[in-house]
Parts: structure tokens; C-alpha cells; sequence
């Protein structure tokens, strides 16, 4: 057990975190979009391009991410708390067999990424003709590759968290063949429903994936916060979580606020990167 004591940096740095973060979300509340549909493209807007041609839409509005962005996030988001609802406090990763389907899914990602991107630059730039495309992309492919890296991130971060906070963590796997089945399945349900299109499934996918994507980066600092306040394995209950967890959103947030003003800075608009259609 850590017993080390903070000191009196930090125990000042614990407390004037949580109030910067109050003026964090004050001034990016502010600079955003109106509307809760606008704010959530403002979290999109600081880790996706949101180039139109390649987003799911409601009507003739885009959703706050890419398709592979709009996959990646929600399906993180939804694996975190499938796990958190079935694993508890199991804090040991998946057994290699499953690593290597999630190393599968990872690659998928990657090589339909850069197969995505190459196209990309033959539109818009008109180089690149020497370099040949394996397939035309699609966003069908891009949500179900990008599913399958949300699916990956959080079954390796969800048990990472899990060593990382708990005094007495559970020594199992955090995902079993079973549940890791079970999973997967859902994803891909839901992937379905959202090539439906319908404004019913969509809604709910633009709040998931964008608070998925807050929910990563809150999760990744809360962790860093705690190993930076040695206060690693010191806790209990999730009542006790709650200034690691208030620091995690006030740096995920300071994060979204300085992308999202430099990049309006430099196009000037909360849509697409310009010349990116």
C-alpha cells in the first residue's frame, strides 16, 4: 500500500485543478457551437476532421464524427461500460487469444485507414496515381473498422484502470471468451441499426460517440492524475474517486479547448477541414 504523503504542491494542485476546471468549461461552453448537438461537435471537432462526405447524417446535418471516428468512440464508450457493469473490479487483461483478435481488429483499422486516407489525397490533390487503392472505401467500412478499435481500446484500457485505481483489484480476466462474444455481438447490432440511417439510432450514436471520446480522454487523465499524485491503488469506492475523476475532465477538457481553438483559428470554421470534401 502507498503511504507516501502528498505534499504541499500537490495538495494545492489537487484543489486548483477542479476550479480550473470550472473556467475550462466556462470559456469552452462559451466558444462552441450552440445546442447540445453543437457542443458535441465541438468534442468531435478536436479529434476527428468531421469531413461531410465521410459522416453519417440526420437529415442534412452530420454527425459529430467521421463514420471510423462515430465507430471508434461509441463502441469504446459501450465496451467501457459493458465491462464496468460485467467485470466489476477484474483487473487482468484478455488471454491471448482474444489479444489476437483484438490485434485483428487493430490492423483491419489500420490498413482500411490508410487505404481510406491514399484515396483521399488522389481526390483532392490529384497525386499519388502510382499508388494503387486495394478497394474503394466506404463508410460502412469505416464504422465497423472503427468499431473494432473502439472494441480494442477499451478492452485494454478497461483493466488498466482497474490496476491502476483500486487498493484490492479482482485477479481475473477482465473479458472471457463468453462475454467477449457477447460484446462483439452487440457491436455489431448496433452497427447495423446505424446503417438503417434512422434518425432513432442516429441520435443516440452522435451523444454516444462523442461522450465516448470524452469518457477515453477523462479516463487516460484521471489514471496520469493519480500516478502523478501517487494515489495508485489507494482506493476503495467510487464515492472516493471523485477529485481524480474531477482533475481527469478538467485536463480533457483543457485538451479539447486548445484543439479546438487553434484548429478554428487556422480554417476558421466547426466544419470539415477545408478542400477536404
Amino acid at each position: 500500500m502507498n503511504t507516501t504523503q502528498p505534499s504541499t504542491f500537490q495538495t494545492i494542485l489537487k484543489w486548483l485543478v477542479p476550479i480550473l476546471g470550472i473556467i475550462v468549461i466556462g470559456v469552452w461552453m462559451y466558444i462552441s457551437p450552440e445546442g447540445a448537438l453543437g457542443k458535441l461537435d465541438a468534442i468531435g471537432y478536436a479529434v476527428c476532421h468531421r469531413i461531410d462526405a465521410r459522416s453519417f447524417q440526420i437529415d442534412d446535418r452530420q454527425l459529430p464524427l467521421c463514420a471510423r471516428c462515430t465507430g471508434e468512440f461509441y463502441a469504446a464508450g459501450v465496451a467501457l461500460l459493458f465491462q464496468a457493469f460485467v467485470s466489476g473490479r477484474k483487473s487482468v487483461l484478455p488471454s491471448r487469444g482474444i489479444l489476437a483478435v483484438l490485434i485483428l481488429f487493430f490492423l483491419a483499422f489500420g490498413i482500411d485507414g490508410v487505404n481510406s486516407y491514399v484515396y483521399l489525397l488522389k481526390q483532392t490533390s490529384g497525386g499519388l496515381e502510382q499508388i494503387p487503392n486495394l478497394y474503394i472505401p466506404n463508410n460502412t467500412l469505416r464504422l465497423f473498422t472503427g468499431s473494432g478499435m473502439g472494441i480494442a481500446l477499451a478492452s485494454v484500457l478497461f483493466p488498466v484502470i482497474n490496476q491502476t485505481i483500486w487498493r484490492e483489484p479482482t485477479n481475473d480476466y477482465a473479458l472471457n471468451r463468453k462475454t467477449f462474444s457477447i460484446l462483439v455481438g452487440l457491436i455489431i447490432v448496433i452497427n447495423l441499426l446505424i446503417l438503417t440511417d434512422s434518425p432513432i439510432v442516429l441520435y443516440p450514436i452522435a451523444y454516444l460517440s462523442a461522450l465516448g471520446t470524452l469518457s477515453l480522454l477523462v479516463l487516460v487523465f484521471m489514471i496520469l492524475w493519480m500516478i502523478m499524485m501517487r494515489q495508485d491503488n489507494t482506493f476503495d469506492s467510487l464515492r472516493q474517486l471523485w477529485l481524480p475523476f474531477a482533475s481527469g475532465l478538467t485536463l480533457a477538457l483543457l485538451l479539447i479547448l486548445s484543439i479546438d481553438l487553434l484548429r478554428l483559428t487556422m480554417t476558421g470554421t466547426w466544419s470539415g477541414f477545408p478542400g477536404l470534401g
